[in-house]
């Protein structure tokens, strides 16, 4: 994904709240199940870390999350991280990204 695109994907990702949230048990497997439910049905999703305020711990979980997912992590802001991964399904794609 290009820088450009990750803008876009940011800026989209502003005005939302936190879909899935990781509290004291880290990444047990529901939270991978609510992390592929929230993908399936908006694309593009916001984690809040909860218990977790060290950055390398976030950073962690989130290639975790990216490897058992493949969403690709847009960025992250503060305790917040942002995912995107395209639908599979064309007619239930809701994001275009934007091409140079």
């Amino acid at each position: 994904m290009k820088g450009y695109q990750k803008k876009y994907l940011k800026g989209l990702a502003h005005k939302m709240k936190p879909t899935v949230f990781i509290g004291q048990k880290g990444l047990a497997p529901s939270v991978v199940d609510a992390v592929e439910t929230a993908l399936e049905n908006h694309e593009l999703i916001k984690v809040k870390f909860i218990d977790f305020k060290e950055k390398n711990t976030k950073e962690e979980i989130s290639g975790m999350i990216e490897n058992s997912t493949g969403a690709a992590l847009v960025g992250t802001i503060g305790h917040v991280a942002i995912f995107y991964r395209r639908q599979k399904d064309p007619k239930k794609q809701k994001i275009h990204l934007p091409e140079k």
